[in-house]
């Protein structure tokens, strides 16, 4: 039998690890007051039985959001889908999961290529089997051989797997499904279902009260990839960023709607401002995507959004 946790372990898992948090921590511990008052990070919940999610703050353009991993908890291994944004951060993920099952690590689900998702990913174990897109292995490959790598930088950990449009696993007498359902935010964008707990994380495809954060991004695309989500049977959507305020309870069919209309206006107002002739820095200073602005990362991601409609209408995205 695996061990197991009760359901509400962000407090216990903030106890446990306090002794033995690397020097970040305070700094981190400070960064979740005003902006999640009583909620402990990392945070974790146990969504179904052996399925968890966890939440961690992550800074970005000196905003403070939330970086989201999923993990399956099986009595022949753990499956984690995405680490997060360094080797210490990783492994306070890695010794959260130490701390609810003795069960090994023995899959790693790239889904997000982008740093804050795989940087760390060198603190999971080296035997583990690692499954990526072939386009995130391409983008992985190129930044372990890119000559201007910082020296002394973590190894980029290369995928064992590709995954094309699925693949079918089964751990500890449970399926795992791994999903390519089209380019969304990086291009290589997998997804992690659970069918029998009628969870799919779905990594950078949905940011959580995010402003649609599109530097990779290929819009109309991805607006396709969300409705295919919601066409499944899914009853708790995990995004792979979120704002601490709603760290507190899962992503429904609401909250991933509502970031699908969210994509859907600003594809819509960076067309019509595209028609006008305006350039990116111009539809910048114009643009009105009607209170997104409100939106955790819309200061940075605004002209970035924008940008890259610009290109998608352009016929200018990388194939």
């Amino acid at each position: 039998m695996v061990p197991r946790r009760p359901m509400r372990l962000a407090a216990l898992v903030a106890i446990t690890l306090a002794a033995c948090a690397p020097n970040d921590a305070p700094t981190r511990r400070d960064a979740a007051e005003g902006v999640a008052p009583g909620l402990a990070f990392p945070h974790v919940e146990e969504l179904a039985d052996g399925v968890y999610s966890y939440e961690q703050l992550h800074v970005a353009a000196g905003e403070t959001i939330t970086t989201l991993s999923l993990f399956v908890v099986t009595p022949e291994g753990v499956l984690v889908a995405d680490g997060q944004e360094s080797v210490e951060e990783t492994q306070r993920l890695i010794d959260t999961i130490a701390g609810i099952t003795d069960r090994p690590i023995t899959h790693v689900v790239i889904c997000s290529d982008h740093g804050d998702h795989s940087a760390g990913n060198s603190a999971f174990p080296s035997d583990a089997v690692y499954f990526a897109h072939p386009r995130s292995a391409a983008t992985l490959e190129a930044q372990a051989n890119a000559p201007d790598r910082p020296a002394g930088a973590p190894p980029v950990v290369l995928p064992t797997d590709l995954v094309g449009a699925e693949r079918v696993i089964e751990l500890g007498g449970r399926e795992i499904r791994i999903l390519h359902l089209g380019r969304s935010h990086t291009g290589g964008d997998l997804v992690v279902y659970v069918p029998d707990a009628k969870v799919l994380f779905m990594s950078e495809t949905f940011l959580d009260g995010v402003f649609p954060a599109m530097r990779s991004a290929y819009p109309s695309e991805w607006v396709a990839v969300i409705e295919a989500a919601q066409a499944m049977d899914v009853d708790i959507y995990v995004p792979g960023h979120g704002i601490p305020d709603a760290a507190e309870r899962p992503r429904r069919a609401a909250d991933l709607e509502a970031y699908r209309r969210a994509l859907v206006a600003v594809i819509a107002e960076a067309t019509r401002l595209h028609s006008e002739g305006l350039t990116v820095e111009d539809a910048t200073e114009a643009a009105d995507f009607g209170g997104l602005e409100d939106r955790a990362l819309s200061a940075s991601q605004i002209p970035r959004a924008i940008a890259r409609v610009y290109m998608e209408l352009d016929g200018e995205l990388p194939r």
